[in-house]
């Protein structure tokens, strides 16, 4: 159980404020030169490709760049993604067999009682059992810094470093039957699951969409090209940099989340006992109900054309409708389970993205449209690209 997967309110509110620091944008800031290193490497790749001039799966790729930042961030390494160009003990794969399981047994719960939650399966089928792949990656990339003992305790003396790794054993050493050394390993396992799938595909999102929309592509470049003479950004952009002088590709990246949310199934709730009237119509106790964020995100009411990739919406709208806009989208959920992650991906989106438009121009190889394919993630197919250096 962890804070994705919990019903009870209590256990998710208690272990929600029990990593939150770790999430917060104050503590990621002081991760930034590790996501840098990040970018750099992932710049130095994407170089290669431009140099021999081979179409590359950019898709991949920015799923490689999301789980090195993840690794930064929650273990003070990287992942190894990135500098093997590869799915690192095909944890991509496992992830990907686990959404398949979750979107097809949370749409039909009856089956997950003849498959994983049968109590013959992991002895019969123990390749159903991905979510121990899951866990096993992420026990395996434990800080060396923070190593366990035989026995699953903690080496008390060698908590360091400002990782989420370290913050949580830190925080089970303050207090151990408030935070476990299971409830640390499932938060970081939780990070490994979730931190890397969702924003590979609001990053590719942000890169289709530009490319299948040269004028905005060009206006974002030219943002880039006049901040970056006026020396209001360095190398690498900084977050900070980012949010403040390129309004523009924030506008872009707002859009591209919206048009594009990476949850495509509704977020589930069952009606408490007592029912309830949800938008005039009374409701009984136990209907399990929900919002889809591909449907509250195109509502023609809230944002006209809503089909439409316009980023001048998030800028030309008044201060009254843009607020209007920024409660309604759902691409990270609402409420008290909105995405924890947020702040990690929006990081990676403010900092990546100018940095490969910095350096090179980014064309599709081909033209057809992607394939995209809902298993609660809506994933993209094959993203393949032509990286171009720019004089």
């Amino acid at each position: 159980m962890n804070i994705f997967s919990t019903r009870d309110v209590a256990y998710h509110r208690a272990q929600r404020r029990n990593v939150a620091s770790g999430y917060s944008l104050s503590s990621l800031l002081e991760s930034e030169s590790a996501i840098d290193s990040c970018t750099a490497l992932f710049v130095s790749q994407m170089s290669k490709f431009a140099d021999q001039k081979t179409p590359v799966n950019l898709g991949n790729w920015l799923q490689y760049y999301a789980f090195d930042v993840v690794g930064e961030v929650t273990f003070s390494k990287k992942l190894g993604f990135l500098e093997e160009g590869r799915d690192v003990d095909n944890i991509m794969e496992a992830i990907h067999g686990n959404l398949v399981y979750a979107s097809l047994c949370g749409q039909i719960p009856e089956l997950h009682h003849l498959l994983v939650g049968n109590p013959l399966t992991p002895f019969l089928l123990p390749s159903l059992e991905s979510w121990n792949q899951v866990l096993q990656f992420t026990l395996k990339a434990i800080n060396p810094q923070t190593p366990l003992k035989e026995n699953g305790e903690i080496q008390e003396d060698k908590v360091t470093g400002k990782d989420m790794m370290s913050r949580w054993m830190a925080a089970h050493q303050a207090d151990p039957e408030r935070f476990s050394t299971r409830d640390a390993i499932v938060h970081l396992s939780a990070n490994v699951f979730a931190g890397s799938d969702t924003t590979a595909i609001a990053l590719r999102a942000i890169v289709y969409l530009l490319m299948r929309n040269p004028a905005t592509m060009a206006k974002v470049v030219a943002e880039l090209d006049n901040a970056i003479s006026e020396k209001k950004v360095g190398n690498p952009v900084s977050y900070r940099e980012s949010t403040t002088h390129l309004p523009y590709l924030g506008a872009v990246i707002k859009e591209a989340l919206r048009i594009h949310p990476s949850v495509g199934l509704i977020l589930e709730r069952e009606v408490p006992d007592g029912g309830a009237v949800i938008c005039g119509k009374q409701i009984p106790a136990g209907t399990t109900v929900g919002i889809n964020a591909w449907v509250v995100n195109r509502s023609e009411e809230i944002f006209p054309d809503p089909d439409e990739f316009l980023p001048e919406r998030w800028l030309d709208s008044s201060p009254e409708k843009l607020k209007v806009m920024e409660q309604s989208i759902l691409t990270f959920g609402a409420g008290s389970r909105s995405c924890i992650g947020k702040h990690i991906s929006f990081m990676e989106m403010y900092k990546v993205i100018p940095q490969l438009l910095r350096e090179f121009e980014i064309e599709l190889h081909d033209s057809k449209e992607w394939k995209t394919r809902n298993i609660w993630f809506v994933q993209q197919g094959e993203m393949i690209c032509d990286f171009v250096r720019r004089k």
